[in-house]
């Protein structure tokens, strides 16, 4: 961690660390957010490699390569599930999600297939090649390539000419070198998925941005589900321009903080990012709290479909939970876009403003894996994180929150850090469909009066 960030948010956990006297032993190789957040807890580092251990916080690529040869123990619990490249991968994740769509269609659920185009038209290269030439002769237009594995904006580039991407061409000759002569082979092309770039991406002042949202899967076999109402908008640094001229201009076109940060007139002091309360009250200010609620509660439906079109090839293990890094785009018809999923998303910090919200929501993340054993099991909120799914959709009470989702508001940290759901809401909760007329909650009068503020302001001002 960077000297200049000052510790201390993360030690907002005030309940009973553990049951019994001894400390949570925990292994991690990262020396970031979720090291001080562990370390915060009073919780244990397990340094040698015979020392025990109840959590584990590990790479991703070393949880695929060693998780089937590992015996756990009851108790011990792991932060990615085995198989997760189902939902993380690029290619993996357009397989699947093309697979429930035609699941849906076959089964005569038109309305319900088109719910699952939350993704760019997507191919994947070289495998793909021969159909991708076509979509691209009938269309044309801007695609943007991405490797498959990668992250952080490496070897990601736009095009708009087929020459471009000429290595990419399956070559037939391939298919004539028998195995022993596989060594004379010519070398495949590393795999990319291409998709059609989205051209109208909404802007504000004038530059490109996506959003990063958090969600922790604690099963998918049922789904268990929960999401961070707290995210940031990541900006580009250059204004957005569609002019072929600038295809090949990644500070215009690319928002990963490991880029921008390259920029000439790169923002140290904001790190490139608005927190998503603030984006949401500046998106209500042009297009009214009614249509930024609709968008919010789209977002939301697209992150718990795409964890359905996977829900069943993920491999269930009940050690396991996963923290991932959503990226949304939004365009300039307020529709959302899945741009992708991250394993590991990152947990390093470029302001203090940042690392406070990080450490946050990794405390939170680790109250929802619960290894103190402080959860009743029927909590609707757990510090910033709301229950998404729990083998079905889940409601809230309308006198509770008003609006349709509670992504993007307030995390009211003064009171207590778990919401639960009594036997006596459940009823009301089934009748929320019937009783749309509900009065308006304080929170609800709050958003509205802020949002009210901004426009006043900002008429004032036009």
């Amino acid at each position: 961690m960077p000297p200049n960030f000052v510790k201390g948010r993360q030690n907002v956990s005030t309940k009973n660390t553990a049951k019994s006297s001894e400390p949570i032993r925990f292994r991690t190789s990262f020396t970031n957010t979720i090291y001080d957040v562990m370390i915060g807890r009073g919780w244990k580092e397990a340094v040698d490699i015979e020392s025990a251990w109840e959590i584990h916080w590990a790479e991703r690529e070393w949880v695929y390569e060693v998780f089937d040869t590992m015996h756990l123990e009851p108790q011990q619990r792991i932060n990615h599930f085995r198989n997760g490249r189902e939902l993380c991968r690029k290619d993996l994740l357009v397989k699947n999600l093309k697979r429930i769509k035609r699941t849906l269609q076959r089964d005569g659920q038109i309305d319900q297939a088109r719910a699952y185009e939350f993704m760019p038209l997507s191919f994947v290269l070289p495998r793909e090649y021969a159909m991708f030439v076509e979509e691209f002769k009938r269309s044309g237009g801007i695609w943007i390539m991405k490797p498959i594995g990668s992250a952080q904006g490496r070897g990601i580039f736009l095009f708009s000419r087929l020459s471009e991407i000429s290595e990419w061409r399956t070559d037939p000759r391939r298919c004539f070198f028998s195995d022993k002569h596989e060594n004379e082979r010519p070398p495949e092309p590393e795999a990319y998925i291409v998709q059609r770039y989205i051209e109208n991406p909404y802007l504000i002042g004038g530059k490109k941005f996506d959003i990063r949202l958090y969600v922790v899967v604690t099963s998918f076999s049922p789904l268990v589900a929960y999401l961070y109402r707290g995210g940031f908008a990541r900006f580009s640094h250059t204004r957005y321009s569609s002019d072929p001229a600038d295809i090949a201009n990644n500070f215009v076109h690319l928002t990963n903080v490991a880029i921008q940060k390259n920029a000439e007139n790169y923002d140290a002091r904001s790190g490139g990012k608005m927190n998503l309360k603030s984006l949401k009250f500046l998106m209500a200010s042009r297009h009214g709290m009614q249509a930024i609620d609709e968008l919010f509660l789209a977002i939301e439906r697209v992150i718990l479909r795409s964890l359905l079109a996977v829900q069943n090839v993920m491999i269930a293990d009940k050690h396991c939970f996963e923290l991932y890094g959503y990226d949304i785009l939004i365009d300039d018809e307020l529709k959302p876009w899945l741009i992708e999923v991250n394993a590991s998303p990152s947990l390093s910090a470029n302001t203090q403003d940042d690392y406070n919200f990080k450490c946050d929501m990794l405390n939170d993340t680790l109250d929802i894996v619960d290894l103190e054993g402080n959860l009743s099991g029927d909590e609707l909120s757990i510090g910033g994180y709301d229950l998404l799914y729990r083998g079905g959709m889940v409601q809230r009470h309308p006198h509770e929150f008003a609006w349709s989702t509670r992504l993007g508001t307030a995390i009211d940290r003064s009171s207590s850090t778990v919401v639960r759901n009594s036997q006596q809401e459940e009823g009301e909760i089934q009748r929320r469909d019937h009783n749309p007329t509900s009065p308006p909650t304080e929170e609800k009068k709050k958003l509205t009066a802020a949002v009210t503020r901004i426009r006043r302001k900002k008429n004032s001002t036009s």
